[in-house]
């Protein structure tokens, strides 16, 4: 029942049949601050109608159900509720149904997420609901074309914070004067659907400001009450002022470019404690995970990340929330566009002008290796009920969309694409779309008929392949071709796409850096593509398909480019020019194409002359991936001793005080979980043996320390507890529980298990952090849960929601292994495939995770294997 799965025919069934008018939710959270309450009472009053008067439907609702009213008729709960829906028969043609029931408390992040601040024993409550949780708060039609404004009422104590998507219209004690409790009520919203509504409750602390629209847009003479919120103790690092200040700079760029005005009323910001996402576009009320309230040291990156993070929400206002998908196959209508408007916003209004470096080394990263797994999707994909729309908010859904409608701006202009998109607001407001209502408005701006570049693009699966083939004739090409390789891995077809694409070429200038001396347009068709511009050009040093990274595929390069990237990738200037070019390196890498070795010598050599902090942070993790997942176990120990060498170089060699420099610290750490060099750095630096100058040990840094020696067995007796002592926080007792559960020890590693597997008491976050300790051990310590794992599995699945399940699943599969004999043949990939096999009938959201898995496994053994050759 804790994955109980709405399909797509049922809800196309149940909105032909209903249109949904008005929400009224009651929620009684007086007695949150009690632990021992495990639930609340939750009364739901949903207004609609019915187009077949007589006929039947269902509400759906996860909890105890106490009382159902339809039409004024009383209904016996035990006759009409199964625990997640709710069966209403003999609708009349206007229908008014009233559910009051009992909702639990949750401590996995979904529905309403309970969180004791550990530093003041505080209780904050939020909510989180996407795609399909809201059930677990208020009786509700879940799903997103049923449409309704929403009024919610709260019953809280006195003295906290309450907040919602409407405006707050009052707030009266309930009882006698001097009562500990108060009722808030918030106006209704306009029409939205059920997943992007949300209450917040708690003793927040708040900050506000107010935005007004600038002349000469929608947004003219508009004003919106701007509020943020984050918990009590995390007050003092709350960077307000920042935050403020993108919030407007976005507001004033969206108002611009999609001619609406903003038509939420207020606009809300919440960080909040455990959550499952980076942020959630909730109208009036966005929601943010509170690692964006940076309590130690963070590097430049993470403050662009966290920018990024509230644009894209912001984004959603319009696409997602004003027009929202009729169902979750289109997802991406959402989800693509906040993604590339996200990254246009930050580099057009912000001071991070080099965004689209942060998304090609990212964003488009994350969707290579998403694509290439054998569960890759359509953008547009086939999500038949609940269960598959929560594993669909992927790679291929945020930054392969993005990246393809970046591809369409450079294809069609940026002009049309503008146009299309405000015909698109103003023709579908407050209501529901499918692919086709966007091809409509995208025809009728650009006057071309894109059905074929949907097709190409929207509706195949699998990364497309780029390389140049060329010919030379003394120093000059002979003739160039791009070739391109697009085979669709699921339907097996070739596919080529079209690509709006510019050619680079990069010379060694009289300095020694490798700059672009020219460059040529090209529109790639099928398969073969020649480039007579550049016949009779001089060969150069480096020639780059996609320059500028205008379109979505991996690339590969003829023999010259890539002997100068791997001699000379530091001395490429250009900064996205040099991350298109690593990302290329890196896909080649983890395709066992390059070999382990040859990818880190040029990281050895990009890394050091990086100037982008985030391009820095990618290159050192992906190094430690080489090592520990990629080279053959014979070379591991001497590959260890290299990169520990080099990031230790890196370390004492970065500018005192720098962004660098906590890059390089973090990898330190991350390497020695693995590697005993690296842990005898941290050993000194934690003892004061050794010192970096301008190297902060702040909490956070300290715990990543922690974490590595805890895994090496480095820790002094008690050192773990006075730590967490001495940072009493939320996160301190994250970065206790991860470091406690990486100790090398056999009774450790199984009170871990069997809390993570079979117990209930860790919350989401630290069921994540106890599962990442528990896997930082060696195969004779940890490989003895292999087969429990399997057997585990389907049980962990059909009694845990869906988040923790997923955790579990995915975190606890035994993917760290090494070669011997072929991959295909590996006794876990063996075992894996029999489980698939006599698990045929196993949910497919199960199923999915454990086939991605298996893929990472042999996609690293066949790495490791290339490297013994």
């Amino acid at each position: 029942m804790e994955n109980e799965n709405l399909r797509r025919d049922e809800a196309a069934a149940r909105s032909a049949l209903l249109e949904t008018e008005s929400y009224t939710v009651e929620l009684d959270l007086s007695q949150a601050r009690d632990a021992r309450a495990r639930s609340y009472r939750t009364t739901s009053t949903v207004v609609f109608t019915c187009r077949r008067p007589g006929g039947g439907t269902f509400l759906d609702f996860i909890g105890d159900v106490t009382a159902v009213e339809l039409n004024g008729r009383t209904l016996d709960p035990s006759a009409v509720s199964d625990g997640a829906r709710i069966h209403l028969h003999d609708l009349a043609a206007g229908n008014t149904v009233v559910v009051t029931g009992q909702a639990l408390y949750s401590s996995s992040g979904e529905g309403l997420h309970r969180f004791v601040d550990p530093v003041d024993d505080e209780t904050y409550l939020y909510t989180q609901y996407e795609p399909a949780d809201a059930r677990r708060v208020f009786a509700n039609f879940e799903q997103p074309d049923l449409k309704a404004s929403f009024s919610f009422s709260v019953l809280a104590p006195s003295d906290w914070t309450v907040a919602s998507n409407g405006i707050e219209t009052s707030v009266e004690p309930v009882g006698e004067p001097g009562a500990r409790t108060s009722r808030w009520v918030f106006a209704p919203t306009r029409r939205i659907s059920t997943y992007i509504t949300t209450v917040l409750a708690g003793p927040y602390h708040r900050e506000t400001d107010t935005w007004t629209g600038g002349a000469g847009t929608a947004g003219e003479g508009l004003e919106v009450p701007l509020a943020l919120y984050c918990r009590r103790s995390l007050a003092p690092s709350f960077d307000a002022p920042e935050i403020f200040d993108t919030t407007k700079r976005g507001l004033e760029f969206f108002h611009g470019v999609f001619d609406y005005p903003y038509p939420f009323g207020k606009y809300d910001q919440a960080f909040v404690p455990e959550y499952n996402l980076g942020a959630m576009e909730n109208p009036g009320l966005v929601t943010f995970t509170e690692n964006y309230v940076f309590q130690s040291a963070v590097t430049d990156a993470q403050r662009e990340g966290r920018a990024n993070t509230i644009l894209h929400e912001m984004a959603h206002m319009w696409f997602g929330d004003l027009v929202t998908m009729t169902w979750w196959d289109d997802l991406w209508l959402k989800e693509s566009f906040a993604d590339y408007m996200g990254a246009l916003a930050l580099a057009e209004a912000t001071r991070w002008r080099t965004s689209w470096v942060s998304f090609a080394n990212r964003r488009k990263a994350w969707a290579y290796v998403q694509d290439q797994l054998p569960t890759t999707h359509p953008i547009v994909a086939n999500i038949p009920d609940l269960e598959a729309a929560k594993q669909n908010f992927d790679g291929i859904t945020y930054a392969k969309g993005a990246s393809v409608l970046k591809q369409l701006v450079a294809f069609v202009g940026r002009d049309a694409f503008t146009a299309a998109a405000r015909q698109y607001f103003r023709k579908h407001e407050y209501g529901n779309t499918t692919l086709m209502d966007l091809l409509d408005v995208l025809t009728d701006a650009t006057g071309q008929d894109l059905t074929a570049w949907s097709q190409s693009w929207l509706q195949t699966s699998g990364v497309p392949s780029l390389r140049a083939e060329v010919t030379v004739d003394g120093s000059a090409y002979g003739g160039v071709a791009l070739v391109q390789d697009a085979v669709d891995p699921v339907t097996g077809l070739d596919e080529p796409r079209p690509h709006r694409i510019r050619v680079g070429l990069y010379t060694f200038d009289a300095d020694g850096w490798l700059v672009r001396s020219a460059s040529e347009a090209v529109t790639v068709t099928g398969g073969r593509t020649l480039v007579p511009a550049l016949t009779g050009r001089r060969q150069p040093d480096l020639l780059l398909v996609n320059d500028d990274d205008l379109t979505y595929a991996k690339l590969s390069f003829d023999d010259r480019s890539l002997s100068t990237l791997l001699t000379s990738i530091h001395r490429l200037k250009d900064p996205l020019a040099r991350a298109t070019c690593l990302t290329a390196l890196w896909s080649s890498t983890r395709d066992a194409a390059l070999p382990v070795h040859a990818y880190l010598d040029a990281v050895m050599l990009a890394a050091p002359a990086e100037t982008g902090v985030g391009v820095l942070q990618v290159l050192l993790a992906n190094a430690r991936t080489a090592v520990e997942s990629f080279a053959p176990a014979v070379a591991r120990a001497a590959l260890r001793e290299r990169v520990g060498n080099f990031l230790w170089d890196g370390l004492r060699g970065a500018d005192e005080g720098s962004d660098h420099q906590l890059a390089w610290a973090r990898a330190l750490a991350a390497a020695a979980r693995t590697a005993p060099r690296p842990a005898d750095h941290l050993r000194a630096l934690l003892d004061g043996d050794d010192n970096v100058s301008g190297l902060r040990l702040d909490a956070e840094l300290r715990w990543f320390f922690l974490q590595g020696l805890a895994a090496q067995q480095r820790v002094l007796p008690g050192e773990l507890e006075a730590e967490r002592i001495a940072d009493a926080t939320a996160s301190g007792r994250v970065g206790f529980t991860l470091a406690s559960a990486a100790i090398p020890d056999a009774a450790i590693k199984k009170a871990t298990w069997e809390e993570a597997v079979h117990g209930t008491r860790l919350s989401n976050e630290l069921l994540s952090a106890a599962i990442e300790g528990f896997m930082l051990g060696s195969r004779n310590l940890i490989g003895q849960y292999e087969e429990p794992y399997f057997q585990a599995i389907r049980g962990v699945w059909a009694t845990r929601g869906i988040e923790m399940a997923g955790r579990i699943v995915r975190g606890l599969y035994p993917g760290r292994q090494d070669l011997d004999g072929e991959p295909a043949d590996h006794p876990v990939v063996v075992r894996t495939d029999d489980w698939l096999q006599a698990n045929a009938d196993a949910p497919a959201a199960l199923r999915r995770i454990i086939l991605e898995e298996r893929d990472h496994l042999v996609r690293a053994l066949t790495a490791q294997a290339q490297g013994t050759r």
